[in-house]
Protein backbone atom coordinates (compact mmCIF):
# COMPACT_ATOMS: atom_id res chain seq x y z
CA UNK A 1 0.00 0.00 0.00
CA UNK A 2 0.88 3.56 -1.06
CA UNK A 3 -0.91 5.92 0.35
CA UNK A 4 -1.12 9.44 -1.40
CA UNK A 5 -3.43 11.80 -0.05
CA UNK A 6 -3.65 15.33 -0.40
CA UNK A 7 -2.73 17.89 2.19
CA UNK A 8 -1.84 15.10 4.84
CA UNK A 9 -2.06 11.69 5.72
CA UNK A 10 -4.24 10.52 8.44
CA UNK A 11 -5.81 8.22 10.28
CA UNK A 12 -9.35 7.65 11.25
CA UNK A 13 -11.38 5.96 14.50
CA UNK A 14 -14.57 7.00 15.76
CA UNK A 15 -14.79 10.88 16.18
CA UNK A 16 -11.36 11.27 15.31
CA UNK A 17 -8.68 12.08 13.02
CA UNK A 18 -5.01 12.17 13.68
CA UNK A 19 -2.46 13.38 11.34
CA UNK A 20 0.95 11.47 10.48
CA UNK A 21 4.44 12.85 10.73
CA UNK A 22 6.65 13.28 7.67
CA UNK A 23 7.63 9.38 5.88
CA UNK A 24 9.66 8.92 2.99
CA UNK A 25 7.27 6.02 2.13
CA UNK A 26 3.99 8.86 1.89
CA UNK A 27 3.56 11.87 0.53
CA UNK A 28 2.12 13.51 3.83
CA UNK A 29 2.48 16.67 3.25
CA UNK A 30 1.50 17.33 -0.87
CA UNK A 31 -0.96 19.94 -1.39
CA UNK A 32 -3.52 19.70 -4.06
CA UNK A 33 -1.77 21.70 -6.81
CA UNK A 34 1.94 21.69 -6.52
CA UNK A 35 3.01 25.14 -6.17
CA UNK A 36 7.12 24.82 -5.96
CA UNK A 37 10.19 22.59 -5.84
CA UNK A 38 8.81 21.47 -2.22
CA UNK A 39 6.17 19.18 -2.74
CA UNK A 40 6.76 16.58 -0.96
CA UNK A 41 9.21 18.04 1.48
CA UNK A 42 8.38 18.75 5.18
CA UNK A 43 6.67 22.18 5.28
CA UNK A 44 8.26 24.91 7.05
CA UNK A 45 6.62 25.72 10.84
CA UNK A 46 6.75 28.62 13.02
CA UNK A 47 6.66 29.23 16.51
CA UNK A 48 6.80 32.30 18.95
CA UNK A 49 7.22 31.61 22.45
CA UNK A 50 6.61 34.79 24.79
CA UNK A 51 7.50 35.43 28.30
CA UNK A 52 6.52 38.62 30.02
CA UNK A 53 9.01 41.19 31.90
CA UNK A 54 12.19 40.54 30.19
CA UNK A 55 15.39 39.32 31.36
CA UNK A 56 18.19 39.22 33.45
CA UNK A 57 20.11 43.01 32.48
CA UNK A 58 23.88 41.39 32.83
CA UNK A 59 23.23 38.16 31.50
CA UNK A 60 21.02 38.31 28.47
CA UNK A 61 23.94 38.14 25.75
CA UNK A 62 25.90 36.79 23.01
CA UNK A 63 29.54 36.72 22.17
CA UNK A 64 31.10 35.83 18.66
CA UNK A 65 29.23 33.48 15.93
CA UNK A 66 28.84 29.82 15.32
CA UNK A 67 29.45 26.86 17.40
CA UNK A 68 31.85 28.28 19.00
CA UNK A 69 30.00 31.84 20.36
CA UNK A 70 29.16 32.30 23.99
CA UNK A 71 25.87 32.86 25.85
CA UNK A 72 25.15 34.44 29.07
CA UNK A 73 23.69 32.78 31.43
CA UNK A 74 20.21 33.20 30.59
CA UNK A 75 20.88 31.57 27.28
CA UNK A 76 23.08 28.73 28.64
CA UNK A 77 19.87 26.32 28.09
CA UNK A 78 20.66 26.80 24.24
CA UNK A 79 24.25 26.16 24.47
CA UNK A 80 23.37 22.51 22.49
CA UNK A 81 21.51 24.28 19.12
CA UNK A 82 24.47 27.30 18.60
CA UNK A 83 24.60 25.84 15.10
CA UNK A 84 21.22 26.66 14.70
CA UNK A 85 20.73 29.75 16.66
CA UNK A 86 19.96 33.23 15.88
CA UNK A 87 20.36 36.30 18.41
CA UNK A 88 18.98 39.01 17.43
CA UNK A 89 19.39 42.44 19.12
CA UNK A 90 18.33 45.70 18.66
CA UNK A 91 15.31 46.10 17.18
CA UNK A 92 12.30 47.66 18.60
CA UNK A 93 8.85 48.43 18.26
CA UNK A 94 8.25 52.48 18.11
CA UNK A 95 4.19 52.22 19.45
CA UNK A 96 5.12 50.26 22.35
CA UNK A 97 7.28 53.35 24.04
CA UNK A 98 3.78 55.10 23.77
CA UNK A 99 1.48 55.10 26.30
CA UNK A 100 1.88 52.87 29.74
CA UNK A 101 4.45 50.56 30.26
CA UNK A 102 3.24 46.39 30.12
CA UNK A 103 0.02 46.92 28.25
CA UNK A 104 1.36 48.65 25.62
CA UNK A 105 4.52 47.41 25.45
CA UNK A 106 2.79 43.96 24.80
CA UNK A 107 -0.43 44.26 22.87
CA UNK A 108 1.78 44.95 19.79
CA UNK A 109 4.77 43.29 20.07
CA UNK A 110 3.82 41.05 17.20
CA UNK A 111 2.06 43.50 15.08
CA UNK A 112 3.72 46.91 15.80
CA UNK A 113 0.25 48.73 15.56
CA UNK A 114 -0.86 51.71 17.64
CA UNK A 115 -2.94 50.93 20.72
CA UNK A 116 -6.29 52.07 21.41
CA UNK A 117 -6.24 53.61 25.43
CA UNK A 118 -9.11 54.15 27.74
CA UNK A 119 -10.26 50.44 28.18
CA UNK A 120 -11.10 50.20 24.47
CA UNK A 121 -9.51 46.68 22.94
CA UNK A 122 -8.09 48.09 19.46
CA UNK A 123 -4.20 46.42 18.45
CA UNK A 124 -3.49 45.22 14.78
CA UNK A 125 -3.45 41.43 13.21
CA UNK A 126 -0.28 39.43 14.98
CA UNK A 127 2.17 38.08 12.26
CA UNK A 128 1.29 33.96 13.45
CA UNK A 129 -2.38 35.42 12.67
CA UNK A 130 -1.38 36.85 9.31
CA UNK A 131 0.13 33.88 7.90
CA UNK A 132 -2.60 31.51 9.54
CA UNK A 133 -4.63 32.93 7.76
CA UNK A 134 -2.74 32.61 4.49
CA UNK A 135 -1.14 28.51 4.90
CA UNK A 136 -3.95 27.91 7.40
CA UNK A 137 -6.48 26.06 5.16
CA UNK A 138 -3.72 23.57 4.31
CA UNK A 139 -3.85 22.05 7.89
CA UNK A 140 -6.62 20.85 10.00
CA UNK A 141 -6.08 24.17 12.25
CA UNK A 142 -4.94 27.32 11.19
CA UNK A 143 -2.85 28.16 14.27
CA UNK A 144 -2.73 26.99 17.59
CA UNK A 145 -2.80 29.00 20.54
CA UNK A 146 -1.28 28.32 24.28
CA UNK A 147 -0.70 29.81 27.42
CA UNK A 148 0.56 28.95 30.39
CA UNK A 149 -1.05 31.79 32.38
CA UNK A 150 -4.86 33.12 31.74
CA UNK A 151 -5.95 36.30 30.45
CA UNK A 152 -6.13 39.27 33.01
CA UNK A 153 -9.50 41.44 32.10
CA UNK A 154 -9.02 44.53 34.42
CA UNK A 155 -7.06 47.96 33.21
CA UNK A 156 -4.10 49.24 34.26
CA UNK A 157 -2.99 52.65 33.89
CA UNK A 158 -5.54 53.25 31.01
CA UNK A 159 -5.07 50.71 29.22
CA UNK A 160 -6.65 47.12 28.91
CA UNK A 161 -4.68 44.11 30.70
CA UNK A 162 -5.95 42.29 28.02
CA UNK A 163 -3.25 43.43 25.69
CA UNK A 164 -0.35 42.24 28.35
CA UNK A 165 -2.15 39.38 28.56
CA UNK A 166 -2.37 38.50 25.06
CA UNK A 167 0.07 38.63 22.07
CA UNK A 168 -1.62 36.66 19.50
CA UNK A 169 -4.48 38.98 17.39
CA UNK A 170 -6.47 37.52 14.29
CA UNK A 171 -8.00 41.12 14.10
CA UNK A 172 -7.34 44.82 15.88
CA UNK A 173 -10.22 44.01 18.32
CA UNK A 174 -10.05 40.40 18.40
CA UNK A 175 -7.51 38.39 20.83
CA UNK A 176 -7.26 34.68 19.11
CA UNK A 177 -8.48 32.51 21.83
CA UNK A 178 -5.88 31.38 24.36
CA UNK A 179 -5.74 27.77 25.04
CA UNK A 180 -4.59 27.55 28.71
CA UNK A 181 -5.67 23.92 29.64
CA UNK A 182 -3.71 20.73 28.37
CA UNK A 183 -6.60 18.49 27.84
CA UNK A 184 -8.86 20.65 25.75
CA UNK A 185 -5.32 21.93 23.45
CA UNK A 186 -4.90 17.73 22.83
CA UNK A 187 -8.52 17.42 21.76
CA UNK A 188 -7.99 20.14 19.49
CA UNK A 189 -5.18 18.38 17.59
CA UNK A 190 -7.21 15.05 17.35
CA UNK A 191 -10.89 15.07 18.46
CA UNK A 192 -13.89 15.83 15.90
CA UNK A 193 -16.74 14.96 17.57
CA UNK A 194 -17.96 15.57 20.99
CA UNK A 195 -19.00 13.37 23.60
CA UNK A 196 -16.23 10.56 23.32
CA UNK A 197 -15.38 11.19 27.01
CA UNK A 198 -12.33 9.17 28.27
CA UNK A 199 -11.99 7.33 25.18
CA UNK A 200 -8.38 6.91 24.15
CA UNK A 201 -7.66 8.75 20.90
CA UNK A 202 -5.19 5.84 20.13
CA UNK A 203 -7.78 3.27 20.95
CA UNK A 204 -9.84 4.79 18.12
CA UNK A 205 -7.12 4.71 15.58
CA UNK A 206 -5.86 1.34 16.15
CA UNK A 207 -7.40 -0.78 13.31
CA UNK A 208 -6.68 1.91 10.88
CA UNK A 209 -3.06 2.58 12.27
CA UNK A 210 -2.70 -1.80 11.94
CA UNK A 211 -3.61 -1.39 8.08
CA UNK A 212 -1.71 1.74 7.63
CA UNK A 213 2.09 0.10 8.68
CA UNK A 214 2.04 -2.64 6.29
CA UNK A 215 2.81 -0.73 3.37
CA UNK A 216 5.61 1.38 5.22
CA UNK A 217 9.25 0.95 5.14
CA UNK A 218 10.98 -0.36 7.84
CA UNK A 219 12.31 3.08 9.00
CA UNK A 220 8.88 4.13 8.78
CA UNK A 221 6.92 1.44 10.68
CA UNK A 222 9.77 2.85 13.73
CA UNK A 223 8.91 6.16 13.19
CA UNK A 224 5.02 5.45 13.52
CA UNK A 225 5.66 3.36 16.74
CA UNK A 226 7.58 5.83 18.19
CA UNK A 227 4.88 8.85 17.50
CA UNK A 228 2.03 6.63 18.68
CA UNK A 229 4.15 5.95 21.81
CA UNK A 230 4.46 9.99 22.23
CA UNK A 231 0.72 10.51 21.90
CA UNK A 232 0.04 8.08 24.56
CA UNK A 233 2.21 9.12 26.79
CA UNK A 234 1.01 12.68 26.58
CA UNK A 235 -2.44 11.02 27.03
CA UNK A 236 -1.83 9.35 30.04
CA UNK A 237 -0.02 12.60 31.49
CA UNK A 238 -2.85 14.98 30.66
CA UNK A 239 -4.87 12.24 32.78
CA UNK A 240 -2.99 11.70 35.40
CA UNK A 241 -2.36 15.42 35.88
CA UNK A 242 -6.61 15.97 35.98
CA UNK A 243 -6.14 13.54 39.18
CA UNK A 244 -4.42 15.10 40.96
CA UNK A 245 -5.66 17.90 40.47
CA UNK A 246 -2.01 19.90 39.85
CA UNK A 247 -3.33 21.96 37.17
CA UNK A 248 -5.92 24.45 35.96
CA UNK A 249 -7.04 21.92 33.38
CA UNK A 250 -9.31 19.38 33.01
CA UNK A 251 -9.35 16.09 32.38
CA UNK A 252 -9.22 15.57 28.33
CA UNK A 253 -13.05 15.02 27.76
CA UNK A 254 -14.57 18.27 27.22
CA UNK A 255 -16.90 18.71 30.16
CA UNK A 256 -16.60 20.26 33.96
CA UNK A 257 -13.58 20.53 35.78
CA UNK A 258 -12.85 17.69 38.74
CA UNK A 259 -11.74 20.58 40.83
CA UNK A 260 -12.08 24.58 40.92
CA UNK A 261 -9.74 26.89 39.25
CA UNK A 262 -6.62 27.41 42.15
CA UNK A 263 -7.91 30.76 43.93
CA UNK A 264 -5.20 32.84 41.97
CA UNK A 265 -5.66 32.10 38.76
CA UNK A 266 -2.43 29.80 37.66
CA UNK A 267 -1.67 26.11 37.88
CA UNK A 268 -0.32 24.65 41.08
CA UNK A 269 2.34 22.51 38.83
CA UNK A 270 3.63 25.03 36.72
CA UNK A 271 6.20 22.80 35.73
CA UNK A 272 4.20 20.06 34.26
CA UNK A 273 1.83 22.38 32.41
CA UNK A 274 4.38 23.72 30.87
CA UNK A 275 5.79 20.85 29.26
CA UNK A 276 2.34 19.49 28.27
CA UNK A 277 2.05 22.53 26.02
CA UNK A 278 5.63 21.96 24.81
CA UNK A 279 4.79 18.52 23.84
CA UNK A 280 1.56 19.42 22.43
CA UNK A 281 2.70 22.00 20.32
CA UNK A 282 5.90 19.39 19.27
CA UNK A 283 2.41 16.75 18.45
CA UNK A 284 0.94 19.25 16.51
CA UNK A 285 3.60 19.94 14.16
CA UNK A 286 4.84 16.78 13.95
CA UNK A 287 1.78 15.71 12.95
CA UNK A 288 1.23 19.09 10.38
CA UNK A 289 -2.08 19.70 12.38
CA UNK A 290 -0.80 23.31 12.12
CA UNK A 291 2.04 24.79 11.45
CA UNK A 292 1.67 28.17 13.23
CA UNK A 293 2.00 28.44 17.22
CA UNK A 294 1.80 30.73 19.74
CA UNK A 295 2.98 29.77 23.17
CA UNK A 296 2.43 32.20 25.74
CA UNK A 297 4.53 31.51 29.20
CA UNK A 298 3.26 33.71 30.98
CA UNK A 299 1.54 37.38 31.03
CA UNK A 300 3.14 40.73 31.14
CA UNK A 301 2.24 41.51 34.09
CA UNK A 302 1.73 37.92 35.60
CA UNK A 303 1.39 36.39 38.82
CA UNK A 304 3.28 32.79 38.43
CA UNK A 305 5.46 31.86 41.42
CA UNK A 306 7.96 29.22 41.12
CA UNK A 307 7.86 27.34 44.11
CA UNK A 308 10.13 24.46 42.24
CA UNK A 309 12.84 26.95 41.92
CA UNK A 310 12.78 27.47 46.13
CA UNK A 311 11.20 30.73 44.73
CA UNK A 312 7.84 31.25 46.24
CA UNK A 313 7.87 34.47 48.01
CA UNK A 314 7.50 36.69 44.79
CA UNK A 315 5.27 36.93 41.84
CA UNK A 316 7.16 36.88 38.30
CA UNK A 317 6.33 41.21 37.80
CA UNK A 318 7.66 42.04 41.29
CA UNK A 319 10.73 39.83 40.55
CA UNK A 320 11.81 40.94 37.52
CA UNK A 321 12.77 44.17 38.97
CA UNK A 322 15.30 42.72 41.23
CA UNK A 323 18.22 41.54 38.80
CA UNK A 324 18.73 39.06 41.33
CA UNK A 325 20.22 35.73 41.30
CA UNK A 326 16.63 34.47 41.53
CA UNK A 327 15.20 36.13 38.69
CA UNK A 328 18.05 34.60 36.79
CA UNK A 329 17.11 31.01 37.80
CA UNK A 330 13.75 31.81 37.02
CA UNK A 331 14.58 33.31 33.22
CA UNK A 332 16.74 30.13 33.03
CA UNK A 333 13.48 27.77 33.53
CA UNK A 334 11.70 29.83 30.72
CA UNK A 335 14.90 28.85 28.43
CA UNK A 336 14.81 25.53 29.54
CA UNK A 337 11.41 24.94 28.05
CA UNK A 338 12.76 26.54 24.87
CA UNK A 339 15.71 24.00 24.73
CA UNK A 340 13.20 21.41 25.63
CA UNK A 341 11.09 22.02 22.88
CA UNK A 342 13.82 22.50 20.23
CA UNK A 343 15.23 18.95 21.83
CA UNK A 344 11.91 17.12 21.25
CA UNK A 345 12.05 18.78 17.60
CA UNK A 346 15.35 17.84 17.05
CA UNK A 347 14.94 14.06 17.17
CA UNK A 348 11.56 14.06 14.83
CA UNK A 349 13.48 13.11 11.61
CA UNK A 350 11.67 14.61 8.61
CA UNK A 351 13.82 12.87 5.49
CA UNK A 352 17.50 14.68 5.31
CA UNK A 353 16.51 16.87 8.24
CA UNK A 354 15.08 17.33 11.65
CA UNK A 355 11.60 18.83 12.48
CA UNK A 356 13.65 21.75 14.04
CA UNK A 357 15.92 22.40 11.43
CA UNK A 358 12.07 22.62 8.68
CA UNK A 359 11.12 25.22 11.57
CA UNK A 360 11.57 28.57 13.11
CA UNK A 361 11.38 28.86 16.92
CA UNK A 362 11.81 32.20 18.35
CA UNK A 363 11.60 33.34 21.78
CA UNK A 364 10.42 37.23 22.50
CA UNK A 365 9.46 39.31 25.24
CA UNK A 366 7.97 42.93 25.88
CA UNK A 367 10.90 44.66 26.96
CA UNK A 368 14.42 43.61 27.35
CA UNK A 369 14.67 43.56 30.98
CA UNK A 370 12.22 44.39 34.25
CA UNK A 371 13.29 47.86 33.92
CA UNK A 372 11.23 48.26 31.40
CA UNK A 373 13.06 49.28 28.93
CA UNK A 374 11.48 48.09 25.16
CA UNK A 375 13.82 50.26 23.32
CA UNK A 376 16.06 47.00 22.84
CA UNK A 377 14.12 44.06 22.68
CA UNK A 378 15.33 40.32 23.32
CA UNK A 379 15.04 37.91 20.40
CA UNK A 380 16.74 34.54 19.94
CA UNK A 381 15.58 32.14 17.62
CA UNK A 382 16.58 28.27 16.60
CA UNK A 383 15.81 26.30 13.51
CA UNK A 384 16.97 27.31 9.79
CA UNK A 385 13.10 27.39 8.58
CA UNK A 386 14.45 23.90 5.80
CA UNK A 387 17.45 25.43 5.33
CA UNK A 388 16.55 29.49 4.41
CA UNK A 389 18.02 30.56 7.26
CA UNK A 390 22.05 30.71 8.29
CA UNK A 391 22.17 29.17 11.85
CA UNK A 392 24.81 30.45 14.31
CA UNK A 393 24.29 34.15 13.47
CA UNK A 394 24.72 37.10 16.24
CA UNK A 395 22.87 40.26 14.95
CA UNK A 396 23.37 43.39 16.10
CA UNK A 397 20.92 46.56 15.16
CA UNK A 398 21.37 48.31 17.91
CA UNK A 399 23.62 51.30 15.92
CA UNK A 400 21.23 51.00 12.77
CA UNK A 401 18.74 52.83 10.99
CA UNK A 402 15.21 50.94 10.00
CA UNK A 403 15.62 48.68 13.05
CA UNK A 404 12.01 47.89 13.29
CA UNK A 405 10.60 44.68 15.24
CA UNK A 406 8.38 44.22 12.00
CA UNK A 407 11.07 43.75 9.32
CA UNK A 408 11.84 40.82 11.66
CA UNK A 409 8.37 39.76 11.25
CA UNK A 410 8.41 40.61 7.25
CA UNK A 411 11.39 37.89 6.93
CA UNK A 412 9.59 34.95 9.02
CA UNK A 413 6.70 35.77 6.79
CA UNK A 414 8.69 34.96 3.53
CA UNK A 415 10.11 31.80 5.12
CA UNK A 416 6.46 30.93 5.54
CA UNK A 417 5.59 31.87 1.98
CA UNK A 418 3.64 34.59 2.66
CA UNK A 419 4.73 37.48 0.45
CA UNK A 420 3.65 41.59 2.09
CA UNK A 421 5.34 44.73 0.75
CA UNK A 422 4.98 46.12 4.61
CA UNK A 423 3.79 44.63 8.02
CA UNK A 424 3.21 47.40 10.64
CA UNK A 425 5.81 50.26 10.81
CA UNK A 426 8.31 48.04 8.50
CA UNK A 427 8.27 47.81 4.26
CA UNK A 428 11.55 45.76 4.04
CA UNK A 429 12.95 42.40 6.04
CA UNK A 430 15.57 42.08 7.79
CA UNK A 431 18.52 40.63 4.79
CA UNK A 432 20.72 38.63 7.42
CA UNK A 433 17.25 36.17 8.36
Amino acid sequence: MNRKLTRRTVLRGLGVSMALPWMESVQAFADEVPTNSRVNEPPVRMAILFSGCGFHSRQWWVKGSGVEMELGDVLAPLKDYRDRLTFVQGLYNAEALKGNIHSSQTGNLLSGAPLASGGVIRSGTSVDQVVAQSVGHMTKLPSLVLGCEKANPSVHKNYSMLYSSHISWSSPTTPTPLEVYPALAFDQLFKDTSGRENLSVLDAVLEDASDFRRGLSQGDRQKLDEYLTSVREVEQRIAKAGKRGEMQGWRPTRTEPDMPRPADGYPQDIVEHMRLMSDILVLAFQTDTTRVCTLKLNNDHGTLRFPHLGIDYMIHHLLSHTDSDDWLKVNQFFLEQMAYIAKRMDSIQEGERTLLDNSMLMLCSSMLNGHHDATKLPVVMLGTAGGQIKGGQNLDYRDQPNRQMCRLYLSIMNKMGVQLPSFGDADAPLAEV
